[in-house]
C-alpha cells in the first residue's frame, strides 16, 4: 500500500471515528433526546475533528507502522485522543457555560477504543501467518523468558512460512513459571528441560540468555544434553542492538562454550602502552598460539609485526590472511627463519629491534617428543635461549615465552624441556633491563596437535572415538584467551615471574569426548567412545603451579603469579653445555632429573 493511499484511508476511517463517537455517546446517555438538534454536540463534534487531526499530524499517527504496534502506540492514540477531547470540552464551556462531562468521557473512551481497534484489526491481519506453520515445521522450546527470549519469540512469531516456530519457555525465575510470553507457557525451569523435550515434541532448544557466563551455558546444555533436541545459541543482545547480528542469527554451541568459566578480561590500556606503535616480534608466528597472538597485537596498531616461522606455508598462510584485513596501515614483515641458528636469530632482533618479543615457537607433542629427545631439547631449550638472549643482547623491552602446564613436575621430555626453558629465562632476568616472563598454558581448544581436531576426525569417520582413561582430566582454554593472556603477561611484571591463568575446574577428557559427539549430532551409541591406555610421558592430572610455587593472591583478575625454583646460572650453564653431548637415555633422565628439581646442584 502506498503512502498516500494509506494516509487517505486513515484519514478517512478516524473521522468517521470522531464524528460518529459524541452522537453514540450522547444517545447512549440520552435515549429519548434527538441529538441532532443539539448545536453543542453538533460544534463539539466539528471541533474534535479538527482537533482530533491536528493531534494527528503532530504525534504522526498516520505514519506508522500499525502491522507492529506495541504499547507505545497505543499510549500515543490516547494522547491524541485526549487532546481533542479537552479541546471540546473547552468549546463547550465557552458556549454553554457547561461542560458535558459524560458525554465527553464516554466519547473518550470510545475513540480510544474504536481507533485503537482499527490499529489492532491491522495487528492482527499482519499476524495471521504467524499461526500457521509449514509442513513439518521444527517445533523450539526457548530457554530464558526474559528480554532476550521475548525477542526471539516476537521474531519467531512475525516470520511468514517459517520452517520452525516457538512453542514455549522454561525459565530459572519460578515468579514467570506457569506464566505466559508473547503468548506462550513458561513450562518450568531449566531442570525441567528432559521431561518438557519428551512432552511436547520439541525438536530444538535456543538458549536466549545473553549474560550468562560460561559456567551458566555449561550448565543449561548438560540438560539440554540429555535430549534428542539440537541446541543453539542466540547472539549477545549488544550485537543485535548494534546490527552486527540479526535475533535470528542462531549459533551451534561449540566446545568452547562449554569451558564452564569465564574469560579473562584484558587491561586495554596497559596493553596498548606495551604495543601501539611499537615493533613486535612473535616467533612459532604461524602456529595455532603464535598466529592468534598475532591477530590479537593487530588490534593495538603496531608500527611493525614481524612474523617468524621456519615453515614457509604457514608464515606466508598468516602474512597474507593479515594483510588482506589491514592492508597497508601496518608493516607485516614475512621472516623464515629457525630458532635453533644462533647467528641469524641475533641478527633479526639486531635488525629489526623489537619493542616486545612473544616467543611461541616449539615442540609440543608428547608422545613425538618422547622418542626424539634431541630435538625437543635443541628447539625448546636452546632456541628459547638463543631467542632470549638476543632479547638482551640488543635491549628489546619485554620478552614472554610460552610455556605449558606440563612444566610442573613433568614425567615427559616435553615438559621437561620447557620446564628447562623457563629456567634460562628466569636467570636472564636477573641481571637483564629486559623484562622477562613466562606464561603457563592449560591445553589449548583447537590448536595443532590438541584433542579437538582429532576427535573431529574420528567422529567424521564414524568413530571410535579414543580417549586414554576414563579418569584423565586436562585444563582447557581458548586458542583467543590464550592469546591475550600473553598479551596481559607483557605488562604485569618482568623479573621472570611465571604467570598463570586461573582455569577453574580441569574437564575430563571423556565428558569433552561425550560433548563433541553430541555436538556434532550424534549419541554415544553410535559413535563409540573407545579407552586406549596412556601414552609414553602422560600424565593422569596436569598442575599449573607445584606447591613451592603457589601464591593465592591474584596479579591480574584470573592470573596466578608464581615463583619457580631454578638452577643457579653456573650449574644451569654447565647443565646445557654438558647435555649436548648425552646419549638419548641420558638426555632423558638429566632433563626430568633436573625439571623435577632432583637435581639442584650438578657436577657434570
Amino acid at each position: 500500500m502506498g503512502y498516500k493511499l494509506r494516509y487517505f484511508i486513515f484519514f478517512i476511517v478516524d473521522s468517521c471515528i470522531v464524528l460518529s463517537a459524541i452522537f453514540i455517546s450522547y444517545w447512549l446517555l440520552h435515549p429519548t433526546l434527538s441529538v441532532y438538534y443539539d448545536k453543542v454536540i453538533v460544534l463539539s463534534a466539528l471541533t474534535l475533528l479538527v482537533s482530533h487531526h491536528i493531534a494527528a499530524y503532530i504525534f504522526q499517527l498516520y505514519t506508522r507502522m500499525w502491522s507492529v504496534a506495541t504499547v507505545r502506540e497505543l499510549l500515543i492514540i490516547v494522547y491524541a485522543v485526549t487532546i481533542s477531547v479537552v479541546a471540546a470540552s473547552i468549546l463547550q464551556q465557552i458556549i454553554n457555560s457547561d461542560i458535558y462531562f459524560r458525554v465527553m468521557t464516554v466519547t473518550w473512551m470510545l475513540h480510544i477504543i474504536m481507533i485503537g481497534g482499527s490499529r489492532f484489526i491491522l495487528r492482527l491481519l499482519n499476524d495471521r501467518e504467524s499461526f500457521k506453520h509449514a509442513p513439518n515445521s521444527k517445533q523450539i522450546l526457548i530457554v530464558g523468558a526474559g528480554q532476550a527470549g521475548t525477542m526471539l519469540a516476537k521474531n519467531l512469531q512475525s516470520a511468514q512460512n517459517q520452517e520452525s516456530y516457538a512453542v514455549g519457555f522454561v525459565d530459572d525465575d519460578v515468579n514467570k513459571t506457569h506464566l505466559k510470553v508473547m503468548g506462550l507457557p513458561v513450562w518450568g525451569s531449566t531442570k525441567d528441560i528432559k521431561r518438557i523435550v519428551k512432552a511436547k515434541g520439541i525438536d530444538e532448544i535456543i538458549i536466549a540468555v545473553p549474560s550468562l557466563g560460561k559456567k551458566g551455558v555449561q550448565s543449561i546444555y548438560q540438560e539440554c544434553s540429555k535430549t534428542d533436541a539440537t541446541v543453539k545459541i542466540m547472539p549477545k543482545i549488544e550485537d543485535v542492538m548494534t546490527g552486527k547480528v540479526t535475533v535470528n542469527d542462531m549459533r551451534e554451541v561449540d566446545i568452547n562454550d562449554l569451558l564452564g568459566r569465564d574469560e579473562v578480561k584484558l587491561d586495554m590500556i596497559a596493553i596498548s602502552e606495551k604495543l601501539t606503535d611499537k615493533v613486535i616480534l612473535v616467533t612459532g608466528a604461524g602456529g595455532s598460539i603464535g598466529s592468534e597472538i598475532c591477530r590479537q597485537v593487530m588490534k593495538f596498531q603496531p608500527r611493525k609485526l614481524i612474523l617468524l616461522g621456519h615453515g614457509e606455508n604457514s608464515i606466508y598462510t598468516i602474512h597474507m590472511e593479515l594483510f588482506e584485513k589491514i592492508g597497508g596501515d601496518i608493516e607485516l614483515i614475512p621472516v623464515i627463519a629457525d630458532i635453533q641458528d644462533r647467528e641469524r636469530i641475533f641478527e633479526i632482533v639486531k635488525h629489526y629491534q623489537p619493542d616486545v618479543i612473544y616467543h611461541a615457537a616449539a615442540h609440543k607433542h608428547v608422545p613425538l617428543m618422547e622418542y626424539n629427545p634431541r630435538e625437543a631439547m635443541k628447539n625448546n631449550i636452546f632456541g628459547t635461549k638463543n631467542v632470549a638472549e638476543a632479547a638482551h643482547e640488543y635491549g628489546v623491552g619485554n620478552f614472554v615465552m610460552i610455556s605449558t602446564d606440563k612444566a610442573v613436575n613433568p614425567p615427559n621430555v616435553m615438559g621437561a624441556t620447557k620446564r628447562v626453558a623457563e629456567m634460562v629465562v628466569q636467570n636472564l632476568a636477573k641481571t637483564s633491563s629486559t623484562k622477562f616472563a613466562a606464561v603457563r598454558f592449560g591445553n589449548v581448544l583447537g590448536s595443532r596437535g590438541s584433542v579437538i581436531p582429532l576427535f573431529k576426525k574420528q567422529i567424521a569417520a564414524g568413530g571410535p572415538v579414543t580417549v586414554t582413561h576414563p579418569d584423565m582430566t586436562r585444563y582447557f582454554m581458548t586458542i583467543p584467551e590464550a592469546s591475550r593472556l600473553v598479551l596481559q603477561a607483557g605488562t604485569l611484571g618482568g623479573n621472570g615471574e611465571i604467570f598463570v591463568l586461573d582455569m577453574g575446574e580441569p574437564v575430563k577428557i571423556v565428558d569433552l569426548a561425550r560433548n563433541l559427539i553430541q555436538l556434532s549430532g550424534f549419541m554415544e551409541d553410535e559413535i563409540k567412545i573407545k579407552f586406549t591406555g596412556l601414552r609414553p610421558g602422560e600424565k593422569m592430572f596436569e598442575e599449573l603451579l607445584n606447591e613451592e610455587e603457589i601464591q593465592e593472591e591474584h596479579i591480574f583478575p584470573g592470573i596466578h603469579i608464581g615463583r619457580a625454583n631454578v638452577l643457579e646460572t653456573s650449574s644451569l650453564y654447565e647443565l646445557l653445555e654438558c647435555i649436548k653431548y648425552m646419549s638419548e637415555e641420558e638426555l632423558k633422565a638429566t632433563l626430568l632429573g633436573v625439571a623435577n628439581n632432583k637435581l639442584v646442584e650438578m657436577s657434570l
